[in-house]
């Protein structure tokens, strides 16, 4: 397969595999505005030239939308092949470009955000076990660094302190998210909505910054939603998902 990767050339005309409708469409203009910013921080999208989700994310380290101390390493924010592109080595073509890439910038490894098992929008630890990445650190509940040392003197990456014990003093639900990931210009507004349509204490706050990512207080900055100061999931949710943990935790007629 021939990858494609993305410039501030072609940006506008190449669909980026996570949101594949046309340019309009709000999720897509968002996930390319984010893009569109973070290419001058050395950040390298490329994709298969097919339509569909085959493509690869990565940045270096000291610019990641991660609160992580991995000074050298290139941070690969996603890894994604799906349907039918999946069992065809296309995981491992993009995973090789990105190793071959980093090695020749200088790099001293890959560092991934991972789990202890496979987890919604989370990069799947089996796989990159197998490709040889090891824990580099943790963080509850289940959130693990995962690194792929160039050489085996390389320094250990890790989680920022803040974001060992993911707790934070706000009360009601605080969601942290970014429009790295496409799909919360879709779902962020929704349950904002519904909660504000039920009276559930709610509040969204979105990083506009990598500052203010790298000091976010939980390891995935896309998504992270928190209740009375502890973390609840990672996971991008759809309305009925949040209906049922506000029920679960506030209580309301829903």
């Amino acid at each position: 397969m021939e990858l494609v990767t993305i410039t501030k050339e072609n940006l506008e005309q190449e669909h980026i595999c996570c949101a594949i409708s046309n340019n309009k469409d709000y999720q897509v203009s968002a996930k390319k505005a984010w893009l569109a910013e973070r290419l001058d921080d050395g950040l390298v999208f490329k994709k298969g030239n097919v339509r569909g989700k085959c493509f690869i994310e990565y940045i270096p380290a000291e610019k990641a939308w991660s609160p992580i101390e991995a000074g050298g390493y290139m941070y690969i924010d996603c890894l994604w092949v799906s349907g039918q592109l999946k069992g065809r080595g296309n995981s491992n073509l993009l995973l090789n470009e990105c190793i071959q890439d980093s090695k020749e910038k200088g790099k001293k490894g890959l560092v991934i955000l991972s789990s202890k098992k496979k987890m919604p929008f989370l990069s799947d630890p089996k796989y990159l076990r197998y490709k040889g990445f090891l824990v580099a650190d943790t963080a509850e509940p289940y959130y693990e660094l995962l690194y792929l040392p160039f050489d085996a003197d390389a320094p250990r990456p890790s989680f920022k302190a803040q974001v060992k014990n993911l707790h934070i003093e706000d009360k009601g639900f605080v969601l942290y998210y970014a429009h790295q990931c496409p799909y919360t210009a879709k779902y962020v507004p929704l349950i904002e909505d519904l909660a504000k349509s039920k009276g559930i204490p709610f509040k969204s706050i979105l990083f506009k910054t990598t500052e203010q990512a790298q000091n976010a207080p939980a390891p995935f900055t896309s998504y992270s939603l928190f209740f009375d100061g502890k973390f609840v999931t990672n996971e991008i949710l759809s309305g009925k998902k949040f209906e049922k943990i506000a029920a679960d935790k506030v209580q309301v007629l829903l």
